[in-house]
């Protein structure tokens, strides 16, 4: 690697990895992109709401010679972001960027009638809201310094619904807008807001997701989902 981010530190939310299949390696989104910003040079700081998937992540970066810190914290409740934040600055001493992983699908898929109202509190609680919690207590140390970089992971999702997945879409589609928002906002503090929007990515979320979708059949799902990116 470069080396491009020596010095840096890095929050990534979402920094664990949930199981998958039993053929494929357990890393999802966010556990990639932690050991990445490690092996580019960065202090990473690996959030999750489950702190034992924070902490293989944080087992796999050392294992490289990385530097990581585990954090437990559920980004849908303002206080443990705001702790993340905190934690994060003692720990390293500043947070030069923040990479927004996490992202839920809902419990039952379908369109707008199969819906149900829990599962659309939920999902926006999380990939929503989440998002406005972590930057929230995250962008004030950014302001400070008058430097910073925010990634917000959205999906093609946002812009092209995916059958049964309403909410999950209309979730993204609401990142892309609150990334636009925050870009404008902090861009003459000298902060960065990007946002990403992955396409179909083979991860272990998709098994638990997706999965059901296919009767379980995952050769089926493999080949589809493989189809569709051609």
């Amino acid at each position: 690697m470069s080396g491009r981010l020596n010095g840096k530190v890095a929050i990534v939310t979402g920094a664990g990895t949930v199981p998958g299949p039993a053929d494929r390696p357990p890393v999802g989104n966010g556990k990639a992109a932690a050991m990445v910003f490690a092996r580019e040079g960065a202090a990473v700081f690996a959030v999750d709401s489950r702190p034992d998937a924070a902490e293989e992540t944080r087992a796999a970066i050392e294992a490289e010679g990385g530097r990581c810190f585990a954090f437990r914290a559920d980004i849908a409740r303002a206080g443990e972001c705001l702790a993340m934040a905190e934690a994060c600055l003692k720990t390293y001493g500043a947070i030069d960027i923040l990479q927004n992983n996490v992202g839920i699908g809902p419990r039952k898929a379908g369109g707008l009638l199969e819906a149900d109202e829990e599962d659309w509190d939920l999902v926006m609680n999380v990939n929503v809201k989440g998002f406005f919690h972590v930057c929230r207590a995250v962008l004030p140390h950014m302001v400070s310094r008058q430097k910073g970089v925010v990634l917000n992971i959205s999906s093609l999702a946002a812009a092209m619904y995916p059958p049964k997945l309403m909410i999950y879409s209309v979730s993204k589609a609401a990142v892309n807008a609150f990334t636009r928002v925050c870009a404008s906002e902090f861009a003459d503090k000298g902060i960065r807001v990007n946002c990403i929007m992955p396409g179909l990515i083979d991860s272990p979320p998709i098994y638990k997701e997706i999965l059901p979708l296919y009767g379980g059949d995952v050769e089926r799902m493999r080949a589809d989902r493989n189809e569709m990116c051609r």
